[in-house]
């Protein structure tokens, strides 16, 4: 598959993830302080930075598992079809789980692994997002904590992709083909 050419510009710096991610982290602190060990679930592959960087600042016992999902491929539009590439490994029956999430774009990924952890028991499931693009939403799914909303662009960096490329930026780009005006 050939890429169209495109340039990244500079949506969210470093320095302004790195802060919010620290008022997220004592957030959820806050809010799972009666918990013994919160299980932090992170849906790879684009959640996998900010995931690091959020256990890293939340003051609790924390258990970490990843689940992976897709509907995006090597497109930068949502298939609306969600396929489990890989599933967690540990029980989450009577547990809190925070599920990390990159960005939370039409809500079908997001509301798909939410139906499928539900059936698995938890004591209760919230969500963590660093991205929300509120205009995109198709489903009915929210996040408790979001660290930014954005406009309906495509964006890429801290763990956030296209087609494999940029998840090394350490900040978050908005992609612009170089077609565009």
């Amino acid at each position: 598959m050939t890429q169209k050419p495109y340039i990244v510009d500079e949506l969210i710096s470093a320095k302004a993830i790195a802060a919010r991610v620290e008022a997220l982290a004592k957030e959820i602190s806050t809010f799972y302080a009666d918990t013994d060990k919160l299980v932090v679930v992170g849906l790879l592959r684009g959640s996998f930075i900010f995931i690091a960087d959020l256990v890293r600042e939340i003051q609790l016992p924390v258990e970490v598992d990843f689940l992976e999902a897709s509907s995006y491929g090597n497109s930068t539009v949502s298939s609306r079809e969600v396929r489990i590439l890989k599933d967690l490994r540990g029980e989450i029956a009577g547990r809190d789980v925070l599920v990390v999430e990159d960005i939370i774009d039409t809500g079908y990924t997001l509301k798909h692994v939410l139906e499928i952890l539900e059936t698995r028991h938890p004591r209760r499931v919230e969500v963590c997002a660093l991205l929300n693009k509120p205009s995109r939403r198709e489903t009915d799914v929210q996040a408790k904590w979001v660290g930014f909303d954005i406009p309906d662009r495509f964006v890429v960096g801290y763990g956030i992709d296209y087609a494999q490329r940029n998840r090394n930026l350490p900040h978050i780009g908005a992609v612009r083909f170089t077609e565009e005006n």
